[in-house]
């Protein structure tokens, strides 16, 4: 019986690692016979486990997914990395509504986990020190409704609340859930702007009745997590210009966040599309970047340039 029993939580664990199986395959790594993998697939099946069969010679072998969640099986990486992350999303995560959840499931775990990965694990919390996101926190019933409206391509309704506080009501075509800087993020198809936004999850409130279903988009560029980086980065800027920089276009790239837009004009210079919160500051941020540039029809940034220039002159004498 021990034998028995020892064999079918192998099974398991085999029909965990990988989304198909056939007979032979299952029979070889058990060393066993075709004959006893069947009983062992009838065994784990009436035992709640959801073990799909498909015809034919090989006959093949799926773990699908059932009303309840079975037991899983981890080795001992997948343990360890399973509790670091539950620990995590219950301390600064950026998420509100989990922790108590991601804590009596962590509990659960630690009191199985062998005792040479329990001292890992404590030795990881004893010498951390976990500091909450400085964003605001999202609601996990907000990340979950926007995920499946994603899922379903399902236009998505929803109150926004904006950085000076005022509301709106907007409607948008989800596309990609992004969680950078300690915040999250969606990235979607603006109805009523016919273009690509990005919104805070935190001011969100989705409605609980979502639109239409809508044909997938193309992602907005190429490279997504770029294109998200630019768009952070520029939101906050409150004074914009376009420089000429007399460098090449590889060397200020070397030496500004994504959210500048390059553009070569020559092996030589370029033109940066550049902001800041205001002149005083894109000129200081300018200087930084090692090359001579032109302010261009740009008067509050050509006025603070010649300050900076006088004071650095003074500073010669």
């Amino acid at each position: 019986m021990l034998e028995t029993a020892a064999r079918l939580l192998r099974l398991l664990a085999l029909l965990q690692t990988r989304r198909d199986w056939n007979g032979p395959q299952l029979a070889r790594e058990l060393e066993v016979t075709t004959r006893t993998i069947r009983k062992d697939v009838d065994r784990l099946r009436a035992l709640g486990y959801p073990v799909n069969a498909a015809p034919g010679a090989a006959g093949g072998y799926r773990l699908g997914a059932g009303t309840s969640l079975p037991p899983l099986l981890l080795d001992d990486e997948e343990a360890v990395a399973v509790a670091i992350g539950l620990r995590a999303a219950g301390s600064s995560g950026g998420v509100v509504g989990i922790e108590e959840s991601s804590g009596r499931a962590l509990t659960k775990l630690e009191q199985v986990l062998p005792a040479r990965l329990h001292r890992r694990l404590t030795a990881l919390h004893d010498g951390t020190v976990a500091i909450a996101p400085s964003g605001e926190a999202v609601e996990a019933t907000v990340l979950t409704a926007i995920a499946d409206a994603i899922r379903d391509r399902q236009r998505l309704r929803f109150e926004y609340r904006s950085h000076a506080g005022s509301s709106s009501r907007r409607s948008a075509e989800p596309h990609r859930l992004i969680h950078t800087r300690g915040r999250w993020y969606l990235v979607a198809w603006d109805l009523d702007r016919a273009d690509w936004r990005t919104f805070r999850a935190d001011r969100m409130a989705p409605s609980a009745h979502t639109g239409p279903r809508f044909a997938p988009r193309a992602d907005p560029d190429h490279d997504l997590a770029s294109y998200i980086e630019r768009r952070l980065g520029q939101a906050t800027w409150q004074h914009r210009a376009r420089v000429k920089i007399h460098a090449p276009a590889e060397h200020v790239i070397a030496r500004v966040p994504p959210a500048v837009i390059v553009e070569a004009i020559d092996e030589r210079t370029c033109y940066a599309n550049v902001g800041s919160d205001n002149a005083h500051q894109l000129a200081l941020w300018l200087g930084l970047i090692d090359a001579d540039f032109e302010a261009g029809a740009d008067r509050d940034l050509a006025r603070e340039v010649r300050q900076l220039a006088d004071r650095y002159a003074r500073a010669a004498r």
